[in-house]
């Protein structure tokens, strides 16, 4: 196993490669995932996450290709909310609302970034200290995420925390899959299993109402194979609000794994385990201008995500007890990342 760093312009890039070909590319800068580099049934290596083709990019990321979000990961309702009797205001990027933390936020800085061998896995930790008020939330917040890369193909990321203040922290990845390859072709043909029995309910702006929707007999039911495109289309309100999915699937935790990703024509195979609570899928309903890796813009569905995280802050603070970080306490959640071909 191997780790190969490059110096760009003003930051780094890391490559983790394992025995099995499997390479895992992150950034200094935001902790972006640009490539995660996966053979087919036939031994051809490519790239089953968007990137942009000009690194450069990724100081703007509008679509947050692989980014770390945080603090916090989803919309917040109103871009505000109380915590021990005090209003916390934080950036108003998205409606009127605070969407992945905010402006500036964890996918805009640079990390500390120390290298991991052993002879089990190799990884990289990220550092970052988030500054009491920084984008509004309270609390000096020490950070490590984990990024780590082993011979059965797992990709885990691990993130752990400390603040000296009460706050909240929810954080994820925001990496778009494409099983095809190098967006070889639409996600909507791909194979897709979450092992969830109900949504959070969202309302026009996606912030989440508080209330919860049972999958059954909807577009949203993936309890059994079913491809990604097969109802997105169908005439359902929740599918209006998001033009497609962007919801948050509140996970059963019964199953071995949580979400099973598969695209039968190159034999990829992806399983995701977390200790999240919820997995937010967003079958990329909007695209930017940047040239993507694969040498065009982004087009609609060209990819999914799959954010393990607590479910997003709605209006009135709902959901804020499942993301409160007392002072003192540790935050610590991982997510994994397993690839295979079946």
């Amino acid at each position: 196993m191997q780790i190969k760093e490059f110096n760009e312009n003003g930051f780094k890039r890391y490559q983790l490669i394992n025995d099995n070909n499997m390479l895992v590319e992150v950034l200094s800068l935001g902790g972006v995932i640009t490539k995660i580099i996966t053979e087919d049934r036939n031994g051809f290596l490519e790239n089953v996450v968007l990137s942009y083709k000009n690194l450069e990019d990724y100081y703007e990321n509008p679509s947050c290709f692989g980014a770390m979000i945080g603090r916090t990961a989803g919309r917040i309702g109103g871009a505000k909310f109380s915590l021990n009797g005090v209003e916390y205001n934080l950036d108003k990027n998205n409606n009127g609302n605070c969407l992945h933390g905010g402006n500036n936020s964890f996918s805009k800085k640079i990390w500390n970034v120390e290298t991991i061998r052993n002879n089990d896995y190799v990884g990289l930790k990220l550092s970052y200290m988030s500054k009491d008020l920084e984008n509004g939330y309270p609390g000096n917040l020490d950070l490590s995420v984990y990024y780590t890369l082993n011979n059965e193909n797992e990709l885990k990321i691990h993130y752990t925390g400390k603040s000296d203040k009460d706050t909240i922290v929810n954080m994820t990845n925001h990496s778009y899959f494409n099983l095809s390859g190098n967006a070889k072709s639409s996600v909507l043909g791909q194979k897709l299993v979450i092992n969830s029995d109900y949504i959070g309910e969202v309302d026009e702006y996606l912030i989440p109402t508080g209330k919860n929707i049972e999958v059954k007999n909807t577009p949203f039911d993936f309890n059994n194979v079913k491809e990604v495109g097969k109802d997105i289309n169908e005439e359902n309100i929740q599918l209006k609000y998001g033009s497609g999915y962007d919801h948050p699937w509140i996970l059963n935790k019964k199953k071995e794994n949580d979400v099973m990703f598969y695209h039968k024509e190159s034999g990829r195979c992806l399983e995701i385990k977390t200790n999240q609570k919820a997995i937010v899928c967003y079958s990329m309903n909007f695209t930017d201008d940047l040239i993507m890796e694969c040498g065009r813009v982004g087009k609609k569905h060209d990819a999914i995500c799959f954010e393990a995280q607590s479910l997003p802050v709605g209006y009135d603070d709902c959901f804020i007890n499942d993301i409160i970080l007392r002072n003192g306490e540790v935050y610590d959640n991982e997510t994994i990342y397993k690839f295979y071909i079946k």
